[in-house]
């Protein structure tokens, strides 16, 4: 087990496995800057899947029992089916899960469950046909994502999550609606507030919306109650429907930071290790395995990365006065959520 300068030990690993999406959603990859000529990492600069299980593989050494595959949409990596059976026989990996818009699911939900992958959480930010198609940036329906969502229950990748990011005025007046939709499915719909990750999304404090106020809407007209947390470190705060249907989470990293409690350590595509979700800058540990690493080379740097952490960006974004500018950071889509 290794220990940062907060107390907190690495026991999450996202991985990054494409920088590449089909969808354009605003808050992540605007289409008028993710346009059809923008330049995504070329094949060799990209992880191979041996590189990312070495990785793996030493972190779980490190404590890491819950390994999270994200992109970009990692459903568009070739052969990823290769890799999740990799990861799945580290011994010491309890939860192997991925992060997906779900639109590429009902080819690969089998293929992905034979391999070992645990369960799946899907992007879906509202319900509103025509709110949905502007947020994804590509027009594309809502239903080709419940369709990827039923291939995937139909596999047994469960529980399965679904991750709504909610923005004032933009599909905020839906979370009821969404709620409600996915209230008797066995499905936890989790909304996460509006958060300024990278620095290409334009986000302003006023977009936020408190979950505490997401909270009041949908217990106004289907009651909820606080329910404890599935394991410490969880970033999400659990609500059960008081009539026994199910349960919802709200993730409140701008109004309510958990800095405190943050275990995860984040693998870009290109290789490189982020501490945070906001941090600017990482370490490459591509570079230092196609340099020659050894294992024990590995295990000394990543070790001196995480035991001088000192991340708390989420706890020092509240401190700040609503028009001070943020520091500039890693984009969303390069280390995944």
């Amino acid at each position: 087990m290794i220990i940062d300068t907060l107390g907190r030990p690495v026991r999450d690993l996202r991985i990054s496995v494409t920088d590449r999406c089909n969808f354009r959603c605003t808050y992540c990859m605007p289409a008028e800057i993710f346009g059809e000529s923008y330049q995504f990492l070329p094949r060799e600069e990209i992880l191979s899947f041996e590189e990312i299980s070495r990785l793996a593989r030493i972190f779980v050494e490190f404590g890491v029992n819950k390994i999270r595959i994200t992109g970009g949409e990692p459903l568009l990596r070739t052969d990823l089916p290769v890799l999740i059976a990799m990861l799945s026989g580290l011994t010491g990996v309890d939860d192997l899960t991925l992060t997906t818009n779900a639109y590429l699911l009902p080819q690969q939900a089998q293929q992905l469950k034979y391999a070992g992958l645990k369960r799946i959480t899907v992007s879906l930010d509202t319900m509103d046909e025509e709110v949905f198609k502007v947020m994804n940036g590509r027009g594309i329906s809502i239903d080709r994502v419940l369709q990827g969502i039923d291939a995937a229950d139909a596999v047994g990748l469960s529980p399965i999550k679904i991750n709504a990011v909610v923005q004032k005025g933009v599909n905020d007046h839906t979370v009821v609606e969404l709620a409600r939709y996915f209230k008797d499915s066995r499905r936890i719909v989790r909304f996460i507030e509006y958060m300024d990750v990278g620095n290409r999304n334009g986000w302003k404090w006023d977009q936020v919306v408190p979950s505490a106020e997401v909270i009041q809407r949908i217990d106004a007209e289907m009651p909820l109650e606080p329910i404890d947390s599935n394991y410490t470190g969880e970033v999400a705060s659990r609500y059960r429907y008081r009539d026994g249907q199910g349960e919802i989470g709200v993730i409140s990293s701008v109004s309510q930071p958990f800095c405190s409690n943050c275990t995860r350590a984040r693998l870009s595509t290109d290789g490189k290790l982020y501490t945070c979700l906001f941090a600017a800058n990482g370490v490459s540990l591509r570079d230092e395995i196609r340099a020659g690493a050894s294992d024990d080379d590995l295990r000394t740097l990543i070790s001196k990365i995480w035991t001088q952490r000192t991340d708390r960006y989420s706890e020092e974004r509240t401190e700040l006065a609503p028009e001070q500018n943020t520091p500039s950071k890693v984009e969303m889509y390069q280390i995944g959520g």
